[in-house]
């Protein structure tokens, strides 16, 4: 059995925990690895605008490396060209979460920072692994992984 593993620059304590629920819940078996950033609001704005055209600050950023693989357990003989040898794992891509706005958003819904941060971080992490919210179908099938994982975890609203 494999990992998903998380390189964090930033203050967040559980994305390993958070990472390893969202791996077992998606049944990967294959070694990966992402990239977490924790970014101030000035960071993310300029990420935004930088790689989506949108001078605005927003929750969390995704950055996929994969392409077709929604739905899918990764397999390193698909991708051997994205298989980094020195890490003994393929590197899905980065996310990043903006923690003034995560503060912002928890206290607007009512829940804790944890819960906020957990949530966007699992986001992000879907977006990697090919879902989107584009569609009413898509929408709703994101948010059942994101709450199957956040369950799996105890993190409830």
């Amino acid at each position: 059995m494999g990992k998903l593993k998380v390189y964090v620059d930033g203050d967040f304590n559980n994305a390993q925990t958070i990472a390893d629920s969202l791996y077992k819940t998606l049944g990967q078996k294959e070694n990966l690895y992402v990239e977490l950033d924790v970014v101030s609001n000035e960071e993310i704005k300029d990420l935004n605008r930088d790689n989506r055209h949108i001078d605005a600050v927003t929750d969390v950023l995704s950055f996929p490396m994969l392409d077709g693989i929604r739905g899918k357990i990764i397999d390193k003989k698909d991708f051997p060209f994205d298989y980094d040898q020195d890490e003994k794992a393929i590197f899905i891509g980065s996310v990043a979460i903006c923690q003034d706005r995560a503060k912002e958003q928890a206290i607007e819904y009512g829940h804790s920072l944890e819960r906020e941060l957990s949530y966007l971080f699992v986001h992000g992490l879907l977006h990697l692994f090919g879902y989107d919210h584009m569609t009413d179908s898509d929408k709703t099938e994101m948010r059942e992984k994101e709450e199957q994982v956040l369950l799996l975890l105890g993190i409830t609203r």
